[in-house]
């Protein structure tokens, strides 16, 4: 690397971090506006509020945000080095602008690299942090229950809840139904069924057992007995934050349940495990894009430049929020989905850089 490799690494790293932290107070300080009557109604402790509810809220946001603030950052600097004359000279020194883009893409690569650590390693644990306080501080009735559950815990065997209390962990009107390919043979009917934290076991009460051997029915009926049956009441959640607070593992293993299942959850959880993986490779189409806008010295300064950065910025949202909803309502398979916002940003970026001045 080259003094002017360095330059431009020491300006793109710094005004992101700089531009990171800009986001994180004003983040911080809007929330604190917003929520200060939930803390104060529900008694929240300081300590809480700082080491759970901020220690998750700050990189979550900025986790998610990350890919825009690369952007307006790639975008401030570069339209600030081109106002301030420092491009042209570089370009007219006999450096090509595909050269000029490699400090780019080694900052590029550094955020890249650290956004993985962090959505794959941190950001799921500070955001259980982050849940355990909003599901108990700000809306601890926002989970409600799970109605008309219907699942394949496992193959043959297939399990109906009609009505699941989240708070008190019973589930009302139990059915149980086991098959021998596509023969019956024996369902259980229970009044309800409760979870035994200490035993993690569930705890089956007023039940009937209907058992089929061919032309013979045997009909047994009791008031309660222990099961051990692969559901928690974690499966009946409903709240809207609980993926985002599983680690990779736990989400495969969701995943790999709802296979057998079938619930309804997997679109939810694989956009979730898939945008873990995709949004982080955001930061090179966005800082291609955002040097090929950027480059030129216009009249009227930074400001232009900086206009179309954040209009785009908005576009891209828009773009995800589209996708997203097409593939929860519309049947648009999650990995298309993750990936149309990176595609149509990634064909807009080639243009601008085959059209910027070289």
């Amino acid at each position: 690397m080259n003094i002017i490799d360095k330059y431009i690494i020491k300006k793109y790293l710094g005004t992101f971090v700089f531009t990171m932290a800009i986001f994180s107070v004003v983040a911080v300080i809007f929330d604190i506006s917003e929520r200060l009557d939930d803390f104060l109604k529900r008694h929240a402790p300081l300590e809480k509020i700082v080491f759970e509810y901020y220690a998750g809220f700050v990189p979550f946001y900025l986790n998610m945000l990350s890919p825009l603030i690369n952007f307006v950052a790639v975008i401030f600097f570069t339209a600030k080095m081109a106002n301030q004359t420092e491009i042209v000279p570089i370009l007219s020194g006999g450096m090509s602008f595909r050269r000029l883009l490699r400090p780019y893409f080694i900052s590029a690569s550094i955020i890249c690299f650290t956004t993985y650590l962090f959505t794959l390693f941190i950001i799921p644990r500070t955001n259980k942090l982050y849940n355990g306080f909003y599901n108990v501080y700000i809306k601890p009735d926002a989970g409600g229950n799970k109605v008309s559950t219907h699942m394949q815990i496992s193959p043959g065997t297939f399990v109906y809840i009609d009505n699941f209390d989240n708070e008190r962990k019973v589930g009302y009107n139990f059915i149980i139904e086991e098959f021998e390919g596509q023969e019956l043979k024996q369902k259980l009917i229970a009044q309800r069924i409760t979870w035994d934290s200490t035993q993690t076991k569930w705890k089956i009460h007023d039940y009937s057992i209907r058992t089929i051997d061919g032309l013979k029915e045997t009909m047994t009926k009791g008031t309660e007995k222990d099961t051990t049956l692969d559901m928690r009441p974690v499966d009946f959640e409903v709240r809207n934050n609980i993926y985002t607070a599983m680690t990779t593992s736990e989400l495969n293993e969701r995943i790999r349940k709802e296979e057998i299942r079938g619930t309804g959850l997997m679109v939810d959880l694989k956009l979730e495990k898939y945008k873990r993986f995709v949004s982080p490779l955001s930061a090179y189409i966005l800082t291609l894009m955002g040097v090929a806008l950027s480059s030129k010295k216009v009249r009227g300064g930074i400001g232009l430049s900086l206009g179309i950065g954040i209009a785009l910025s908005f576009t891209y949202i828009l773009l995800i929020q589209f996708a997203t909803m097409f593939s929860l309502k519309g049947g648009l398979p999650p990995l298309i989905a993750v990936f149309i916002p990176n595609m149509i940003f990634l064909a807009v970026s080639l243009y601008l850089y085959f059209k910027a001045p070289k």
